[in-house]
């Protein structure tokens, strides 16, 4: 797709704490630059605003608008419209994970996850789809 290097991620998670977790696994161990977003309507709303990410990291399940949803909002804004997704959920059925990649994602990251792994399994897929 892009050989662009993966530094800024858009992360969107509506549960505080596992937003935490994930935040100090990105940021602090796997030294990505990251914006937290605690729905899509807030997600929407930074990247109208001009923040330009590298990949968008999605929770599924979030009330009011959920992970599907809220990539295909995104996908309607220039700035993220390729942007490449990966979705983290509890829900890994085969046929959900078929799911989320008919919908454009690079790889489906399993709930609960281990900190210390979570950007490893982010880098991982990064570099499978370029």
């Amino acid at each position: 797709m892009t050989s662009v290097t993966l530094a800024s991620i858009l992360y969107v998670e509506d549960d505080a704490d596992i937003q935490t977790v994930a935040q100090i696994a990105l940021e602090v161990v796997g030294g990505f630059s990251l914006k937290t977003c605690s729905s899509g309507a807030q997600a929407i709303a930074e990247v109208s605003a001009g923040f330009v990410p590298d990949l968008l990291l999605l929770d599924v399940m979030m009330p009011n608008m959920d992970g599907p949803t809220t990539l295909a909002e995104l996908r309607k804004l220039p700035i993220t419209k390729t942007t490449p997704v990966i979705f983290m959920t509890a829900k890994v059925q085969s046929s959900e994970m078929e799911f989320y990649k008919s919908l454009g994602a690079i790889g489906v990251i399993a709930k609960p996850f281990d900190p210390m792994e979570l950007s490893i399994q982010v880098r991982g897929l990064w570099q499978e789809k370029a």
